[in-house]
């Protein structure tokens, strides 16, 4: 059981972040709970001393009754091993946060592709806390369970009509469409082509000139095209 741990003066991005994780998790096998605040008050503390498993916290900086700086001093003195990422929107303070030694995890500003930074986020924090995100679906009467971190690309073969994906274990056909399989994944996965969809976690250098892919364990793909080249530059 993961638990989040929100804490948000702001309505607006409580709900944004409860989205992510809800579009996150439903895309694991892993049983979690959200824990929804708006400020850091005696429930908020009840929390921290409680023995909840796997607790991972998103802190806001600035709330009515506590700084989020102070709360991590708390968090990390009564424990070490939980996640900390700090929210906000005052790039100002990331200098005080580094500074003070709160082992955090990440520092995500709230106006700046925060969605998709989160979803980063939550990839490490899950490798830190030794789980891995997962996707699970059937084929053909058998249940695939592949580790998100796993997979480098999946490409549509048109000539078996099946989609291959390519992990770092061997390769997975299966008789799902891209697309399907694409509802599967999280935002680290982007569509490069009409047949291939690639691990953007996994990819250490892309070159527009040769249209070429070269991912952490060297392997280089091609299949890229313009439609979708976008999404690999920004």
């Amino acid at each position: 059981m993961i638990n989040f741990i929100i804490c948000d003066d702001d309505t607006k991005y409580l709900k944004l972040v409860k989205n992510v994780i809800d579009k996150y998790m439903m895309k694991n096998s892993i049983d979690y709970r959200t824990h929804l605040f708006t400020d850091y008050d005696d429930e908020f503390l009840k929390i921290v001393e409680n023995k909840l498993p796997f607790k991972i916290y998103i802190l806001d900086i600035e709330a009515p009754t506590r700084s989020g700086i102070d709360v991590a001093r708390i968090i990390r003195h009564k424990d070490v091993d939980s996640i900390i990422i700090f929210l906000t929107g005052h790039n100002e303070l990331s200098d005080v946060v580094v500074k003070d030694d709160f082992m955090f995890l990440s520092f995500v500003n709230k106006f700046d592709n925060c969605e998709k930074r989160l979803v980063k986020v939550f990839n490490k924090a899950f490798q830190f806390l030794k789980v891995r995100p997962k996707i699970r679906f059937k084929d053909n009467g058998v249940v695939y369970t592949i580790a998100l971190n796993d997979i480098l690309y999946i490409t549509r073969d048109s000539v078996d009509r099946k989609c291959v994906i390519k992990t770092d274990n061997g390769e997975y056909k299966v008789g799902k469409s891209l697309s399907s399989i694409m509802e599967l994944l999280d935002k680290t996965f982007i569509q490069t082509h009409r047949s291939c969809i690639v691990n953007t976690n996994r990819i250490t250098s892309y070159s527009k000139s040769k249209r070429m892919i070269t991912f952490d364990n060297n392997e280089k793909i091609d299949l890229i095209s313009e439609k979708f080249d976008g999404e690999l530059i920004g």
